[in-house]
């Protein structure tokens, strides 16, 4: 953020798309202290990718849609360009829906960065890049829910580009997740890895808006050895990061996951006026508390890479 200047202290804070670190610098003028994010990713590009993935031109995402199939192109095209390699022989891991959806199939975009330190222990990191589709000729366009979290998949593969990482990882943009969490599911019953290689999942879904300022961390409550990694994340600007809500253990895709007893932490927010809403547009999303809320969750990461899982 921009800092005021006074004739008897100036402070110049020089705004970098892209920093290989996050640090937090403070200055104290007239009894005030001012602090300055740098993010580990461009703001503009992780801003510019949820603008587009819930732009008109993908209706809405629903699955076994063509918006949908544009989507999937989207994603396997940014992981390609930013040295993301597919789990097994492709990026897609297709999946049968359920005879009442009349689907056919979806489709699960799955990438992988091999760790330089522990390259038989993974940490997945997924996001859904389904959405509601089209309604009474209605877009339903899912900017929160859950463009932004598939943003923050690219913001991650930005910060490995510079900061390979000691675990492996595997970047998942699971699809069906509106129609019954179908598509994460497969992916831990039919998995590409042995499931015992799986150490933790760490979920985004609904990142993006608070009009409280504050983004919650669930999986500590089922997982005590995760709750100190929680507590001990810096702040990033508006972010007021909080360990809670129960009921959202089963609301997304670390559902699967935490069936199969592998530790997760799911990030979201509190549902808001537009959830659901064919008014969940990029319009509506608050822009410094998202791209806080994403470097929060890359402090997390780091922490946890600090220890063995």
């Amino acid at each position: 953020m921009l800092l005021p200047k006074t004739l008897s202290l100036f402070v110049l804070v020089l705004l970098v798309s892209c920093k290989t670190r996050q640090t937090t610098k403070t200055t104290t003028e007239t009894n005030k202290v001012a602090t300055e994010v740098i993010y580990d990713f461009s703001k503009e590009q992780i801003l510019q990718h949820v603008k587009e993935l819930s732009s008109d031109k993908y209706e809405g995402r629903e699955t076994g849609t063509r918006g949908a199939v544009k989507a999937k192109n989207y994603i396997v095209n940014v992981f390609k360009k930013m040295g993301v390699h597919p789990l097994g022989s492709k990026f897609e891991q297709s999946f049968p829906m359920p005879k009442n959806e009349h689907i056919e199939y979806g489709e699960n975009v799955i990438g992988w960065i091999k760790g330089s330190e522990k390259p038989n222990e993974y940490i997945v990191i997924s996001a859904h890049y389904d959405h509601e589709g089209i309604k009474n000729n209605q877009i339903y366009n899912g900017a929160d829910d859950d463009a932004s979290g598939i943003a923050a998949l690219f913001a991650f593969a930005e910060y490995f580009q510079k900061h390979p990482p000691k675990h492996s990882v595997i970047l998942a943009a699971f699809d069906a997740e509106e129609k019954g969490l179908v598509g994460s599911y497969f992916f831990v019953k039919n998995p590409i890895i042995n499931k015992n290689q799986l150490k933790l999942t760490i979920n985004m879904d609904m990142i993006s808006r608070s009009d409280q300022n504050e983004l919650y961390a669930v999986g500590p409550q089922h997982y005590p050895h995760l709750k100190p990694y929680v507590e001990k994340v810096q702040k990033v600007g508006n972010v007021e990061l909080k360990i809670g809500h129960k009921e959202w253990t089963y609301m997304s895709d670390h559902a699967g996951f935490h069936q199969a007893n592998i530790p997760f932490v799911y990030f979201g927010v509190e549902d808001h006026k537009d959830y659901h809403q064919p008014t969940d547009d990029f319009e509506n999303i608050h822009l410094d508390f998202y791209v806080n809320s994403v470097q929060t969750i890359i402090n997390f990461f780091k922490k946890v890479e600090e220890t063995s899982l």
